[in-house]
Formats: structure tokens, sequence, C-alpha cells
């Protein structure tokens, strides 16, 4: 095991002081000269013709210096990849909260007044509110013109809701079926759940002098950004800026443009920088959630546990548009079969169009759905054929060497091993009281890629530069990449300042998400060090007369390893009379030939009085590369899973009707202090992992599991099964209620 002076030690935030004092600047912080404020106008109606709009009133009062609807952006449409999302709406409104008109007005308060002021009168139509209804032949079609719509990673050749399909197959589900001895088919559901990130989406756009649109936005992926806004606007991507600001959370719902364009067509408008912030009312109407899904799993098994067959239907509810995906798709769904050996497999996914809220990415998106029904119905299926659902699983993952389900073969797999580890933790067989139970469930998942650039600069009064294209929302990037140049130049890591480059300085970069940054962000910051270090020691070469092979830099001084003299950088920087920067880039958007595996035990109590669920004990394991923080990385396993626990027993999006009727955290409820249980968390390690150091994404892996290991917990304490999440009491009193008929 490799020995490392400053990597797998705690550091201090990068960005600890400026948050902690105030001093960090978000967007909403952002002073400009002249700034307006821009407010929404939002549909009441899920969905409706719009029949006339009169904005008279509003441009009439006093402090009001734009007013648009959809006849000023006519044909703007924009989405990350998929391009179906209007600026306003454009004669029809196809869910509660969306956008029909804006003003920007010179106060808050002026803004939201002139909203007041705009008639706009509806023709209602009948919603489409049920995914299933909405694929029926003779259901409305919320988007006639989808064909025509850029980034359709598919024409589909007719109107249908049904807008995005992937299929993951492996061998030939009919043969495995016939093979089995049981056949076990459940449905299981999910519901839409926010981000709820602590700083709600924000943006402001300033057109300077120079006719250049400036952007500051809470968004992760600037660069994606800047591309999607030259796309819709018809801008040349040289005169877009996106400007560095602090992100207050994220959890993948920052990725997508939200209100910027609409933003930038005030700001074009008025002629003035505009300003929107949306409150969390608005979040939970209008945001881009979690998607709702309906699940149905079939399984061949043999009497012995081997799993024959495996086949899967999920519908995903994408809402009314399917802009807020990079990709369209939720590539989360090929984790429906999950590490387990089985031979035949078929994976269908299906996005529908309804008139409710639109969703997004949020954190592991796809995974937390299908691992939920994946890992419940593990257990099912070990009861079907009375084996322990321990037993079932250790009987079917899969080994070094074997193929998932879907077909990849990674370097090294710890599966086997990192459940066991779970299981010796959480002390799964020892004895429990009545009503007290236990559950198991699994999840892996590889690094994403994309494209990263870094660099590093020593200056001869010593200081020391870091220059990153990643925007900071709070995963501590910054603080870990300025770890590795602290390594690699053995120097403390406080002497490094990181500075965030704008959009200007280099060609792209992916930004944030799909657990990416360590594994590409890393290897161009690791690169840079390179370049710095070895054009320090040719300077060496150059100025001392020692033979560059001989010369290495360490810490504060380059030495010449044959005779032991050593001088130090600065000076040598010094009598050059500049500064020398190295430069690393690095693109790999292949899939990861290395995962890492969790497993997770959940230990709860049920009042079968009440039906109340109380977790007692939550234990999580992970097949890790190298840490290079164990502060965050920690931090990554307690928060994610927190989240799961929260999928798992009380967020939901509530919606009747089409109207989200749960706006605010009174409402919406996301676990408290107090909800944390007792959390033990024992890592495995591997050999295996990305980059010079070895290693594992860990920022996901934790969320998908949790609800799986509860419902399964809650089954094993008092035998009902819930299948539909969230698991509230309520759930499991009419559970308990039925099976006592």
């Amino acid at each position: 095991m490799t020995t490392f002076n400053v990597i797998g030690q705690p550091a201090d935030r990068v960005d600890g002081p400026q948050k902690v004092t105030g001093e960090a600047q978000y967007t909403a912080d952002i002073q400009l000269p002249g700034t307006l404020w821009g407010k929404i106008l939002r549909s009441p109606y899920p969905f409706a013709e719009i029949v006339s709009i009169d904005a008279s009133q509003a441009k009439a009062l006093p402090g009001v210096h734009a007013v648009l609807t959809g006849s000023d952006v006519q044909g703007v449409l924009y989405g990350r990849r998929l391009r179906d999302v209007p600026a306003l709406a454009q004669d029809v409104v196809r869910f509660i909260g969306e956008p029909v008109a804006a003003v920007a007005a010179e106060t808050e308060d002026i803004a939201n007044e002139a909203l007041e002021f705009i008639d706009v009168h509806y023709k209602q139509l009948s919603p489409t509110l049920d995914p299933f209804e909405a694929m029926k032949d003779d259901a409305p079609i919320l988007h006639p013109d989808l064909d025509t719509y850029p980034g359709l990673p598919e024409p589909l050749g007719k109107p249908t809701n049904a807008f995005v399909r992937n299929a993951w197959d492996k061998g030939d589900p009919e043969i495995g079926f016939a093979e089995a001895d049981a056949i076990i088919e459940r449905e299981y559901t999910t519901p839409m759940v926010h981000q709820a990130y602590l700083e709600p989406y924000s943006c402001l756009v300033w057109i300077d002098d120079d006719n250049r649109v400036q952007v500051w936005a809470s968004n992760k992926a600037p660069f994606a950004l800047r591309g999607q806004l030259s796309d819709a606007l018809g801008i040349p991507v040289e005169d877009i800026l996106l400007n560095q600001t602090y992100i207050g959370g994220d959890f993948g719902g920052k990725g997508s443009p939200l209100n910027v364009p609409l933003c930038y067509f005030l700001a074009k408008a008025s002629g003035r920088p505009v300003r929107m912030v949306m409150n969390y009312l608005e979040e939970f109407m209008a945001a881009n959630p979690r998607h709702a899904s309906n699940i149905t799993m079939k399984t061949g098994v043999k009497n012995d546990g081997t799993l024959t067959a495996h086949d899967v239907r999920i519908v995903f509810n994408s809402g009314a548009y399917g802009g807020f995906k990079p990709g369209v798709n939720l590539g989360g769904a090929s984790q429906a079969a999950g590490a387990y050996r089985i031979p035949h497999v078929h994976i269908d996914s299906v996005q529908v169009y309804t008139n409710t809220v639109p969703c997004g990415h949020m954190r592991a998106p796809g995974e937390p759905q299908v691992l939920f029904a994946l890992d419940s119905h593990m257990d099912t299926v070990a009861q079907h054929i009375g084996m322990a659902p321990l037993e079932l699983r250790m009987k079917n993952l899969i080994d070094a060497g074997e193929e998932m389900p879907t077909g990849a073969v990674y370097q090294e797999v710890k599966a086997k091993e990192t459940l066991q580890a779970a299981i010796e933790a959480s002390e799964y067989h020892s004895d429990k009281p009545a009503n007290v139970g236990r559950g198991i469930a699994m999840g892996e998942r590889g690094a994403g890629g994309g494209e990263s650039h870094a660099a590093i600069t020593l200056n001869p009064d010593g200081s020391i530069v870091l220059n990153t294209a990643i925007f900071e929302q709070g995963t501590g990037t910054h603080t870990t990449l300025r770890q590795m140049a602290a390594e690699e130049l053995g120097i403390a890591p406080e002497r490094i300042q990181v500075e965030v480059w704008n959009t200007d300085a280099v060609p792209f970069d992916t930004g944030s998400g799909g657990s990416r940054v360590t594994r590409v962000a890393s290897i161009a910051a690791y690169e840079a060090v390179v370049e710095v270090r070895q054009s320090v020691e040719l300077l060496a070469a150059e100025l001392l007369g020692w033979p560059e092979e001989r010369i290495t830099l360490r810490g504060e001084t380059v030495t010449n390893s044959d005779t032991g003299e050593s001088q130090p950088w600065t000076g040598l920087l010094s009598r050059a009379n500049r500064s020398i920067t190295g430069r690393g880039a690095h693109s790999d958007r292949e899939r990861s030939a290395v995962t890492s595996f969790t497993a997770q035990v959940a230990e709860v109590s049920v009042d079968i009085e009440t039906g109340e669920v109380k977790l007692l004990k939550f234990t999580t394991a992970h097949d890790v590369g190298t840490i290079l923080n164990p502060v965050s990385h920690q931090g990554q396993i307690n928060g994610g899973l927190m989240q799961g626990i929260g999928y798992a027993m009380m967020e939901e999006l509530t919606i009747e009707d089409g109207s989200v009727t749960s706006l605010s955290f009174g409402d919406y409820k996301i676990p408290t202090s107090q909800d944390i249980p007792e959390l033990r968390t024992v890592l495995v390690e591997s050999d295996a992992g990305t980059g010079p150091y070895r290693t594992k994404s860990i920022g996901e892996n934790p969320i998908g599991p949790p609800a799986a290991a509860i419902a399964n917990a809650v089954e094993d304490a008092v035998g009902v099964r819930i299948t539909d999440l969230p698991i509230t009491a309520e759930k499991v009193y009419n559970a308990l209620k039925a099976q006592s008929i």
C-alpha cells in the first residue's frame, strides 16, 4: 500500500472560511449597477390553451422595464439535450407552474405587483396525469411536434407521449423462464421527490457594452449551459460567458438552464442586468424533481436459488417536458438487474410525457427507483422458494471475471466481500426483539466519464495557484484537487490557492455530476502538476548546469541527486523573472472498467398498534480505492445515506389533479438530525481504481439501496411488504390491518 503525506489525510475545506463568514458570493449576492428583478407568472392549469394575454396594465406600472409573453419568444426551445422546453408557454400550457409571462422591474415587490396586472384567458383542456393513461392510443398528445425537436434521441415517426425508450438485453428471457421452477412477478412504485438543496435556483444575466452575454447561475455544468444557451438563443458560443459563483447544493438538480434563457430575454428587452431567484414554492411547483416510477419485475428462479431469467418493465413519469436531462434517458434504469448472475435479462425503460411538473436529474438518476424494486423483489423471490435473503444473494452475486446482467465486465469484483462486511458490522445474525427486523440491499456504481482541464502556476514570490474549471457545488472538489497538487509538490495544501476559471479559459469542461469529478478532474490536475514540475526541473538544468535527469523538485527546493546541492525554486523563477505554469487535460467518456459495490443493512422497529417505523441502526459497506480525504468521503456516505432514508420513509412531492400540494417544507418532509439512526460504515479495501491514485466513486453510491433495505427490514419485523414509497406509518398500519383480516 502506497504511503502518502497529504492524500488520505483530513484537510480543511478550501471554501470553508468564505462560507462560514458570509464572504462567499452566491448568484443572488452578485451586485451589478442597475440590476432589475425578474419574476414569472405561472399557469394555474395543468393543460390549457392560451386564448389571450393582456399585459398592458403591467407595462404601464411605474418601475416596470419589461414584460414578456410567449409571442415575444416565439419558437425558442431549450434543453440539456432534447430541446422541448419553451422559454415561455406558446399557445398552450402543459403543467401547473409553467411560465406564461415574465416581468423585469426595479424591485422585487414591483415585479410581483406587475404579475397581478397581467390578464390571461385560458381554455381548459382535459389533462393526462398518469403515464399509463398517457400511453393509450386515444390519449391527448402533449407534444404533436415531438419529431421536430432538436436532440430527440430517435425519431419516433408518429405522435406519442412515450418519447424515449431504452432497453438492455442479455440472452433470451423466455428460455430462462422455461428453465425456472418458479416465476415471481411484482409491481413497485416510487414518487417524485425534490433535491431539497439549500440555495434555490437563481441566475443573473447582463448583456454588456460589447453585446456579450454575461451569466451567473447556480449551475454545476457551466460549459454545457453555455452551449445550451447558444443553441436555444442562436448566439455564438464565444459571445456567452459563464462567470464563477458559489453553488449552494445541487444533488443533480442544478444542471438545467431553467430560468436563464428567460432571464436573457428580460435583460435584452430592458437593457439592464436582470436577476431571477426562485422561491421554494416555485421550486416545488416548477423545478426538475426526481421521476416517479412504476416498475414491474418478473423473475425466474430454480428451487436451489439459481436465478434463470429477469424481465423488467419501467415506466418513468417525465412530466410535461424531457429537456432537463443531459442524455434524455435515465441510465440508472440499467441497474434493474443489479450485480446478480442472471443469464437471461430484458430491461425495458420508457419515459412518458404527462401534465405534471417536468422531471430531471437527482443523485444517481434512475437508480434509487430500480434498486428499491430490485432488492425488495430479491427478498420476495427468496421467501417464495423458502431461502434466506442473504443466502439467495450470496449464491447469485457475480464473481471476478463474470459479466454483469447488462454485459459489463469489471476489473475487480468485490460484491460478496462487501456484503459480508456489512453483515458482520451490522451483527445481522444476532438475536433481536419482537417486531424488530433487519433488511439487506445492494448496489454498484462506477464513475462517470467526461472532460476536464486544470493548471498549476508557481510564482517567483512563492505563491502557488491551482486553476480548475469545476464550479464547486458543495462536495469538496477544490479541496481534494488541492490535496493532490500538494502531494505531488511535497508541500502543505494551505500553500496552494485555488482559482476557478470562467468559460473563456478552456475549451470545455463537463462539470460535476455522475460521480465523475475524481475520475476525470483529478487526472487533469495531476498532469498539470507533473508538467509544472518538469518545467521547473528543466529551468534548473538551464540555469545551474545540472543534468536534467538528476534534478528533482520537492517541497520548496530543486535538488541535484548526484551532489546533494539544492536551490529554492523561488530563486530560480526570480532569476528567470517569470512564473511557470503546467497544464493538464483529460478526456475519458468511456464506461469505467472499475466499479464500486455497496451493501447496506437496515435495522428497524415497528409499532404494530400505529404502524410507525423507527430506524434503529443503519450499516453501509463500500469497496473503496484510495480515499483522498476521509472527512469528505464519509460526508458523501452519510449525506447520500440520509437522502436515501428520506426517499424511503417520508419524501414525496404529492400531486393532486396536476397540482403539487406539498409546496413548503412544512408539507414536504426531509430527514432532520432527529431522524439519524446509529450509523455504521465499513470500508473494504480494493486494489482497483482509476487515475494515478486508484480512486473509486462515492458520491452517488450510498443513495440507491436504503429504501429496499428498510422495506426488507419492515417485512422481517412484522411480515408486511410495502411496495410503494415512501414507507409511512399509514401504509404499514393498513397492511397490518389487512393481514389480520
